[in-house]
Parts: structure tokens; sequence; C-alpha cells
């Protein structure tokens, strides 16, 4: 009991700027209140406010786009909207001689295909370019082009 009483027990605990060794004579970093401000910072004069207008009564119309993937052609139907009619529609196919349809006849030729043998690629339409059309409004919507 001795070692006990020969330490006195403190009386309140240190200050803020005690226990962390803050020089209490070094300038704050922060402005202090003057004597006409509160600390509390209702005695300001703070910037008036500047938030957004008040809204205006006028209605916002709002237009929805839709943006078609771009639609690649080949000798099958596809399923598309149209752009002429504006309908879901899977196009309809039409065969044309092109540029494939008239080197396999020349080239048919050549060989010794005379005997009209060589109009042989007029017939098939696996050597014919394919045009692609609407069956509702026979709007041409794409081609596929061999060569």
């Amino acid at each position: 009991m001795s070692a006990a009483s020969a330490n006195p027990v403190p009386s309140a605990p240190p200050s803020y700027e005690e226990a962390v060794g803050i020089n209490v004579n070094y300038p704050h970093p922060y402005p202090v209140p003057g004597s006409g401000e509160k600390p509390d910072g209702k005695g300001t004069n703070l910037p008036p406010h500047m938030g957004q207008p008040p809204p205006a009564n006028n209605p916002i119309t709002v237009q929805t786009v839709y943006m078609q993937q771009p639609v690649m052609f080949y000798d099958r139907p596809v399923q598309m909207v149209c752009p002429s009619c504006n309908q879901m529609i899977v196009t309809r196919l039409s065969y044309d001689s092109g540029a494939l349809t008239w080197l396999s006849c020349g080239g048919l030729c050549l060989v010794g295909c005379i005997a009209g043998c060589c109009l042989i690629p007029f017939c098939i339409d696996a050597l014919k370019d394919v045009d692609h059309t609407c069956p509702k409004c026979s709007a041409l919507v794409g081609s596929y082009k061999r060569l």
C-alpha cells in the first residue's frame, strides 16, 4: 500500500493538446472565429445558394429511336424489319445472272462445251446473284453478289 500512496492520483485527464504534444502557441491551420462570429458558423455571411432554377411547366417529349443492326444478305432468306413498310418480314429471294454466271459460261466455252452445254450455269441458282425483296410491299431490301 505504501507504493500506491507514493504516486499522486491525477484529478483530471490531460487535454488533447497535452496528450498529443501539440504546441498550443502554434497558429491553427483553420481560421479561428473572430469576435463577431460564433464558432458554430451561424454568424458568418455565406454566399447565396446557387442551386438549380425552379422547373418550368414545359412538357417533355421523349422519342424512342430503335437502331437496327446492319443486315448481312447471303443466299438464304433473312428475317428483318422492312425499311419501306416497317413490318417484320422474311425476305423473298429472286435470282439474277451475275458475273459468276457469265464467267462460268465463258470458261465452259473455252474448254470446248459448244453444243449448248456452256449455258448450264444459267440454270444453276448457286452461280447467280440473289436479290432480297419484301413479300408485303415488294421493295428491294438488299442483294448478294457472288463476285
